[in-house]
């Protein structure tokens, strides 16, 4: 970190005391324009950290503020800490990764964007030579950013559908005869649903923290810092993962009371503490591995002495024309951001699915039953619609699922049934895109998911696929492109997922179910526009 070197005057400062003091006033005044400009982000990061799977967030900045002040202390600044100007440009680049998701209203982008910024002031106030060495505070900070949507549910789903499965395996050990069920453990008397609270990211995401925090501050080599961190995660899956059989064992024994409350709330911190000793054993062994080997308490570097009194030098920072270049442009685009009027998003020309039709082309339907409020949360829809169709001319009925967004961009987001359908104990098999036929000239033919799922004897044959604002893509990710895009020219970010699910009947070909799936998409397609706007 530059700093001012000089002969004290009569009032007790250096004779460079004015100009060296701006170097602070440009960093606050930078600070200042990434409030401004970063502010949903922020206020999205602050939401997210509300979640028990990201309450690990506020402390992150406090402790990169520590890995920083450490690494200045163990490595003071070099004589020449190199150019300012890559550091000009990292900024500008993390300014751009801002405006696109300020455009485009993605707040997982708009933080994406101020992670990089920070990443570029620390290389402005040092130096592109001494701040490169900030690399662990500052890629620390990156552990404070929820996963995106569409890796969440992925991410949650695998957890889940490992936790399950080791934590039955562990209950059959004990001798106790289960049953696993999708996600649910069945024990006869009682069943415990591995919801998404237990899938493991509660302790996943801040264990991973730890671990990365662990291995910075590990006295060895780098390879065994590698391996530190990366072991954090078989970790915390095997040990989350023996909770849920300790639990299934506790419920067989002495009821369902222990699965739930205070003692459920226990068990995961005893989880997590057994993980963070299991991190600490693994970091004892590598050191016989060490060509010095550091004594049990020495493994990790925790001297703190004499880093307050670097804070006080924080008033010494040097300014330079490319930090008060990269103030000025943070400030000028916070102050854009925020006076500039919001462009107001249409307004959507649809009718409430509630009013779908329940009679049309020969085929009559019964509205099904509405979600339970826990389901309904986590679908987060604005929109949904599920009925049971039915035609004299077919042997098994369609049920049709359509769940409506106004905003994809943010919120839970679209749902995709490769998520949930294993979830609920379903085996996916023969699962592939097809091409169907829309039978009306105004809806070219497009691409769907096919898949045939089984649960015991049932078998049912899936089709489904995301309406976007007139496009229907079998691909989530080519959805989310297409949504950035139209965000960016069309200022909109709605959505759907259409599904359509039919039995198919004992000795009933898989082709006569996708007759009747083709049939019925053929009729219903033409009325869809009318709720998914185009």
């Amino acid at each position: 970190m530059a700093v001012a070197k000089g002969t004290e005057n009569t009032r007790g400062r250096t004779p460079e005391a004015a100009p060296l003091a701006s170097g602070l006033l440009w960093i606050t005044l930078a600070v200042a324009g990434c409030v401004a400009f970063f502010w949903d982000g922020l206020t999205s990061l602050f939401d997210a950290w509300s979640r028990p799977e990201y309450s690990h967030g506020p402390l992150i900045p406090i402790i990169a503020g520590f890995l920083l002040l450490r690494e200045i202390k163990n490595r003071p600044p070099l004589a020449d800490p190199g150019s300012r100007v890559p550091g000009l440009a990292v900024t500008a680049f993390g300014i751009l990764v801002g405006l696109l998701g300020n455009l485009t209203q993605i707040p997982d982008v708009i933080t994406y964007g101020l992670i990089i910024v920070v990443g570029g002031l620390i290389m402005l106030v040092a130096g592109a030579k001494c701040g490169i060495r900030f690399w662990a505070a500052w890629v620390y900070l990156f552990f404070m950013l929820p996963l995106p949507n569409i890796l969440y549910w992925q991410v949650s789903a695998q957890l889940q559908f490992i936790s399950s499965r080791l934590g039955v395996e562990f209950i059959q050990t004990m001798g106790i005869p289960v049953y696993l069920d999708g996600n649910v453990i069945d024990l006869g008397v009682y069943k415990l649903q591995v919801a998404e609270a237990c899938s493991g990211l509660r302790y996943l995401f801040p264990l991973m923290s730890f671990g990365f925090l662990f291995a910075a501050l590990y006295r060895g080599p780098f390879w065994h810092k590698i391996i530190l961190f990366l072991s954090s995660m078989p970790i915390t899956i095997l040990m989350n993962s023996l909770r849920i059989g300790v639990i299934g064992v506790l419920v067989n024994s002495y009821g369902i009371e222990q699965a739930e409350g205070f003692l459920h709330w226990f068990e995961g911190w005893i989880i997590f503490v057994a993980c963070t000793a299991l991190l600490y054993l693994e970091a004892i062994l590598l050191q016989r591995f060490a060509s010095k080997p550091q004594p049990v308490l020495g493994i990790l570097d925790l001297e703190t002495g004499g880093m307050l009194r670097l804070l006080h030098s924080a008033r010494n920072i040097l300014a330079s024309k490319a930090l008060a270049a990269a103030a000025v442009l943070l400030l000028f685009s916070g102050a854009a951001w925020q006076l500039i009027p919001a462009k107001e998003a249409p307004v959507l020309d649809r009718q409430p699915l509630a009013a779908f039709p329940m009679e049309f082309d020969g085929w009559n339907g019964q509205p099904g039953p509405k979600l339970d409020p826990t389901i309904e949360k986590v679908l987060g829809a604005d929109d949904y619609l599920l009925a049971d169709y039915g035609a004299a001319s077919q042997r098994a009925s369609v049920n049709l699922f359509i769940s409506f967004y106004n905003s994809t961009t943010g919120g839970p987001g679209i749902h995709s049934p490769e998520v949930c359908i294993p979830g609920g104990g379903w085996e996916v098999s023969n699962w592939r895109q097809v091409q169907v036929s829309t039978g009306n000239a105004a809806i070219p033919p497009f691409t769907v998911n096919r898949a045939i799922i089984q649960k015991g004897q049932r078998k049912q044959l899936v089709y489904y696929w995301f309406d976007m604002r007139g496009r229907r893509f079998s691909s989530e990710y080519e959805a989310k492109v297409y949504t950035v895009w139209d965000s960016l020219t069309k200022s909109r970010a709605d959505g759907a997922l259409v599904r359509f699910v039919t039995s198919l009947e004992p000795g009933e070909p898989e082709t006569a179910a996708d007759k009747r799936l083709s049939a019925f998409l053929e009729s219903v397609i033409k009325i869809i526009p009318d709720y998914i706007p185009e």
